[in-house]
């Protein structure tokens, strides 16, 4: 398999911390085109080295640490990755491209709407909210959102900004709430909810957010930040019930088996509410819109993780990082 636009060189950096794994990039990795890197963004050299050697003109940055649970318990490693790292990449490309035609460059920062921090019964977040982060996490990622705006207009690097809505689909790290969901279905365990499940979030299918990046690199404007949301806005419970329906469908289950499973557990600290996002500037701009509704989302997702039980497997057990050993020290 060759990756989208075969005429660019790509150059994957990745840290391969408990989340990364190579055997998803299986299919793509003898690509004549791509190219892995095993490296820490904050590594300044490295980053500087494989300007030098690739020599970049685009820069995707989606390297983060995302779990919010992990930053309430960790948050410097959140510090030392999403915003040492992201200034590391501003640092690389701003001396990179000093003397270039900065028309032929740009940096992409993804991050999340959890900058903007909660939203009550209404409304929705804009280009235009305020940033309110309540959570390591999203405070991590609202600081680097602010470098990549600082570096643009001290430095006029070419930037575009993205924030995203709730991600989901294959391939997903089981640490998240829709795969984790359908890994303890599987297993008939417990399926944590937070409180009464109340808490709303906007589904963004992983393959639309990718669309709307790759729109973003080829039509974006420079200085500019777009805001993506999936159009699937749904309670924690509510997604749940929509979800284990859908497991007990393909899995031939009695209806109701795994519904049984949801058990509801103590919040989390600074738990936000509801988040939701107006995308109307990337659709009116850029022309771009959701392909997947979040049922039929979800139904390709369950298929894929039923399709996919030995990947699963290994990433639950970890035997994945004995593959990750055999080429890297990780």
């Amino acid at each position: 398999m060759v990756p989208r636009f075969p005429e660019t060189t790509i150059v994957n950096l990745d840290k391969l911390t408990y989340a990364g794994n190579l055997q998803s990039l299986r299919t793509i990795e003898s690509a004549p085109n791509y190219t892995f890197v095993h490296g820490d963004i904050c590594d300044l050299d490295l980053i500087q080295r494989l300007f030098a050697q690739y020599n970049f003109t685009t820069v995707v940055h989606f390297a983060a640490e995302s779990h919010v649970d992990r930053s309430i318990h960790a948050p410097i490693d959140f510090v030392k990755s999403n915003v040492e790292g992201t200034v590391s990449l501003l640092q690389a490309a701003r001396a990179a491209w000093s003397n270039s035609d900065q028309r032929q460059c740009r940096f992409l920062h993804v991050s999340t709407d959890e900058v903007f921090g909660a939203l009550g019964a209404s409304g929705k977040f804009t280009i235009d909210t305020h940033y309110a982060p309540r959570s390591p996490y999203a405070a991590s990622k609202a600081a680097a959102d602010h470098f990549v705006r600082a570096y643009a207009t001290t430095y006029d690097l070419p930037v575009v900004i993205s924030n995203c809505s709730n991600n989901y689909g294959p391939y997903q790290f089981p640490e998240k709430l829709i795969p984790l969901a359908i890994v303890r279905a599987l297993e008939m365990a417990p399926i944590p909810v937070y409180s009464r499940g109340e808490n709303v979030r906007d589904w963004l299918h992983v393959e639309d957010h990718c669309e709307a990046l790759a729109l973003m690199l080829r039509q974006g404007l420079n200085g500019e930040t777009y805001l993506v949301g999936g159009s699937g806005e749904c309670s924690n419970l509510g997604l749940l019930r929509l979800l284990l329906t859908i497991v007990d469908e393909e899995l031939d289950r009695p209806a109701g088996t795994s519904l049984s499973l949801i058990t509801f557990v103590k919040d989390r600290p600074g738990h936000d509410f509801r988040y939701a996002i107006d995308a109307s500037k990337l659709i009116t701009e850029l022309g771009w819109e959701p392909n997947h509704t979040l049922a039929a989302g979800l139904r390709t997702t369950v298929k894929w993780y039923l399709a996919n039980r030995p990947w699963l497997k290994a990433v639950m057990d970890e035997t994945y990082r004995t593959y990750l050993q055999t080429q890297y020290s990780v």
